[in-house]
Order: C-alpha cells, then structure tokens, then sequence
C-alpha cells in the first residue's frame, strides 16, 4: 500500500473516531435573555444540545422529517462514507477498489456534514448581532467541524494503483 493510502486510511479512521464525540458532545447553547427593569437580566430560554439530542428533540417535537434528514446527512453518511473509503483503502482487486472509490465519491456529494456544520456557525454568528439572543458554541462543533475537515483531506490522499 502506497504511503498515501497508509495516510488516507489513518485519517479515515481518525474521522470515524472523532465523529462520535461530534455527535454525543454539547454542539451549541442558545439563550434567549432580556435586562428587565427591577428583574435585570432574565433568561427566558435556554438550550445546550448536541447533534443526537437535536435529532431526538425534533423527532419528539413531531419535526420528523427534518430530524431524519439530520440524521441521514450527519450520521448515516458519513459513517456510511467511512466505512466505504477504509473498504477502498483494504480491498486489494482494483476492479472492486474503483467501483468503491465511485461509490465514496457519490456518497461524498450526498454528504451534508459540513454544510451543517457551516449552517451552525451561521446560526452562531448571526445571534451575535442581537443582544436577547446569545449563542455559545461547545466542544461538539469543534469534533464535528474536525471530523469534516479529516475526513475531506482522507479522500483527497486517495491514489488508486
């Protein structure tokens, strides 16, 4: 295996590794808060969750679709995409490595990972602008954010003999 792949596949199986804390871990709290006469500061809503916590909540709150289109675009494909390139990366027939290689390359254009991850710094910074609303992120965007960004360089390694 050329040093490339040996790099593609490490990084593959770092992705894989640090999508899990991406989806378990708090990805962003917002808070919504007003300074009241005589009260102060008072919060009037305030939510810390992570990506799997997101997707339960909507499924709860009858948002089910948009909960299962959460959960395809950013746990189903991307574990999908993972374990397709590390297949890519151990299979030794190349008629069988190329046809996976397509097939890693349409998953990746399926792939909403880091469109989501983009769409929640929008989110992020556009609370900044107005003062009720505040929004912290947490450790879990940082993973997801990781996990997008090792996983894109993973492919990108990728040569086929």
């Amino acid at each position: 295996m050329r040093s490339r792949n040996i790099a593609a596949l490490v990084l593959t199986i770092v992705s894989l590794a640090i999508l899990y804390p991406g989806l378990t871990l708090p990805m962003l709290r917002i808070t919504v808060a007003a300074d009241l006469p005589i009260l102060g500061r008072t919060t009037f809503f305030e939510q810390t969750q992570s990506i799997l916590e997101t997707i339960d909540t909507l499924y709860s709150n009858n948002n089910k679709f948009v909960g299962i289109l959460i959960l395809l675009f950013s746990i189903i494909i991307p574990i999908a995409k993972g374990v397709s390139m590390m297949a890519v990366l151990l299979v030794k027939k190349a008629a069988w490595k190329l046809q996976l290689y397509r097939v890693v390359h349409s998953i990746g254009k399926w792939s909403m990972a880091d469109v989501f991850v983009v769409g929640i710094f929008i989110a992020f910074l556009s609370t900044e602008s107005n003062r009720s609303v505040e929004a912290e992120l947490f450790e879990g965007f940082y993973y997801f954010t990781a996990y997008c960004l090792v996983s894109l360089l993973s492919i990108q390694l990728v040569k086929l003999d």
